[in-house]
């Protein structure tokens, strides 16, 4: 195979970055002295091999210098025979990534829906007055604006990257704590504790939450003296067959959005004759409002792993893969330190619980793209590509992760299987609903008096959850409610009654998406929010396909002359214009993103809702 070269080398300190991640090169990892420069040892096969660390290599360097050279991108590329215009294509896909340079302190401020109505857009300002725009240089600092951090329930919320420094959150934020962590003047260890609050009453019977708050996060032993891998050891006894048996008993779906049932995934996996089979804990959570896989990680990090060993046990995985979002960095800390620990006492590697059962996990981290919440945009980012979505068919359950059959699931729904496979699929399913089982999770943020993660059984309402965070804050008239998400839709007053199930939402024409319940009052300013979103979707596409390319600018474009010219006789057109390019985007779209981007728009539009911009007091029956 023959690639070209970068003219341009590495710095000493961007090659030892590149070597601690891909470890000290050997004679072989470079072209040698008797060959043209050009020519590379092991071909396309080599290559292939060594490709998916592309990505955790290029985050070496910009975690080191803070941000990705030519001379850096070179060496990674022959290191890992990966040619540079292909690597160049990687990088620049991904927002945590500059591949121009930039100051080594660099604050990612969130201006999505829930840190706008808690002050972002007053930060931004600020902090523009003192720093300059967005991306401008300031000495050694420099800031952005960013979608959502997923720290909706504490907002507003901002991420730090400083060379040379693990990334950290701060979260709420306030411009002179920026400016203090921007010069070097914060000490993030002696910030208030980030432990999530969980409101929901521990009367009611926690499952996915019941250790939060309580057992230590960084303790194995603690985790085991709460029940830990006790679940694993059942599955154990229970054999592949049987764990399946139970899932499918236990009737879960998927509580990523699709709703698709777990039991199907896993034993179409099982069955495969290809191998090896692989396991991917799909935990890029993106979707602006929600925050619960993260609580998870962070508070209940063993019993990820615990989940996974069980559902690749079952699936006949021997590898497992937890691609997490790259704005994740203390639960990425917390489940580097568990997957370390729980390796070191048997519960990963060869020999699981010394039953003869392989299986480890490898921790990937994404790099700033909504996009990768795709199950197959996800895999080419774990292979090292452009995190773009494949068509399907084949779905992953035939041809997915490095081209084999593969199991995916969110961190919620492969929790659930602990439960599942401790106390049997039939106990399990006598939770929530016929159509919807188990307990779910709700995340709730905007204008309630307690924000926060919320675990119920399905079928709790839409009002009685509102309700348990406090009703809407202030006693203020409750204007709608955005559920599922940016993907999601609006929710009116008249509707809240609705049961929080899959059928329940579908009749209302809603969905529950990720589990986002943004709640707004009556001075909310709808039109603004429908605006971010829409700017969020033009953003985020990865641009692959057409529909979604040009009609994500389309939508937001006619949005815009809305805003401006709300009375003119145009509008009709303009509303007309964009239920166009909604059915164009849903049904045209190789993926998700494409096709729910104009949900919340269309919703609004039906709802009626920008005319009531402010539209006075009143006292919420909530």
């Amino acid at each position: 195979m023959d690639l070209h070269w970068i003219d341009a080398s590495p710095s000493e300190e961007e090659r030892e970055a590149v070597d601690a991640v891909l470890g000290a090169p050997s004679e072989h990892d470079t072209p040698g002295a008797s060959l043209e420069e050009h020519v590379i040892r092991g071909g396309h096969a080599l290559a292939q091999e060594q490709r998916h660390l592309l990505l955790p290599a290029l985050h070496g360097v910009q975690g080191a210098i803070g941000w990705v050279s030519k001379g850096a991108l070179n060496y990674i590329c022959r290191r890992l025979t990966v040619p540079p215009a292909e690597a160049y294509g990687v990088a620049s896909f991904y927002a945590l990534l500059s591949t121009e340079a930039r100051p080594p302190r660099v604050a990612h401020i969130c201006d999505d829906i829930a840190c706008k109505l808690k002050g972002a857009d007053e930060i931004c300002r600020t902090m523009s007055d003192r720093f300059g725009p967005p991306g401008s240089a300031n000495g050694e600092s420099t800031w952005y604006r960013s979608p959502c951090l997923g720290q909706c329930e504490r907002a507003p919320a901002v991420l730090f990257q400083l060379a040379g420094e693990n990334d950290w959150e701060m979260a709420p934020s306030s411009p002179d704590a920026i400016e203090k962590a921007l010069v070097g003047k914060q000490d993030r260890l002696a910030l208030p504790s980030s432990t999530p609050q969980t409101r929901t009453p521990r009367s009611n019977g926690l499952h996915l939450l019941r250790r939060v708050g309580i057992a230590d996060p960084e303790s194995l032993d603690d985790y085991r003296s709460h029940r830990g891998f006790r679940g694993l050891r059942r599955a154990l006894e229970l054999g592949p067959t049987g764990i399946i048996r139970e899932v499918k008993d236990s009737r879960i779906r998927g509580r990523g959005g699709a709703a698709f049932p777990m039991g199907i995934k896993w034993e179409a996996v099982a069955q495969a004759p290809v191998r090896p089979h692989y396991l991917v804990c799909n935990a890029d959570e993106s979707e602006p409002g929600t925050f619960k896989d993260r609580v998870l990680m962070e508070e209940d990090p063993f019993a990820v792993i615990e989940a996974m060993a069980i559902a690749g046990f079952a699936t006949g995985c021997e590898t497992g893969y937890l691609y997490i979002r790259g704005e994740y960095p203390h639960a990425t800390a917390r489940l580097t330190q568990a997957i370390e620990q729980a390796r070191n006492r048997g519960f990963l590697g060869d020999n699981v619980m010394g039953e003869g059962f392989r299986f480890d996990i490898n921790l990937r981290r994404g790099a700033g793209a909504y996009i990768c919440g795709e199950e197959t945009a996800l895999f080419n980012s774990i292979e090292g590509y452009r995190g773009e979505p494949r068509n399907k068919p084949p779905f992953p359950t035939q041809e997915g992760l490095f081209r084999k059959p593969t199991v995916v699931n969110n961190v919620e729904t492969l929790i659930n299987v602990i439960d599942i496979v401790l106390e049997g699929g039939t106990a399990f399913a006598t939770i929530g609903t016929d159509d919807s089982t188990g307990p779910k999770l709700f995340c709730l943020s905007g204008a309630v008096e307690r924000p926060g993660l919320y675990e119920v059984p399905f079928g709790t309402t839409l009002k009685e959850l509102i309700e348990l965070a406090g009703g809407v804050i202030g006693r203020k008239k409750l204007k709608t409610v955005l559920l599922g998400g940016a993907a999601g839709s609006f929710v009116s007053p008249d509707e809240i009654n609705i049961p929080l199930t899959f059928d329940g939402t579908r009749s209302i024409g809603a969905s529950l998406g990720s589990g986002v319940i943004m709640v707004f009052d009556e001075e909310a300013n709808l039109l603004d929010t429908v605006l971010r979103i829409a700017a969020f979707f033009r953003d985020e596409s990865c641009g692959q396909c057409v529909p979604c390319r040009v009609g994500t600018v389309r939508q937001e474009e006619a949005l815009q002359r809305l805003a401006r010219h709300p009375h003119m006789e145009s509008a009709e057109t303009e509303k007309a214009l964009i239920e166009e390019v909604a059915l164009v985007m849903r049904d045209a779209s190789i993926c998700g993103l494409g096709q729910t981007a104009a949900n919340v728009v269309q919703s609004a539009l039906e709802r009626n809702l920008f005319s009531h911009n402010g539209n006075g007091a009143g006292k919420s029956n909530l």
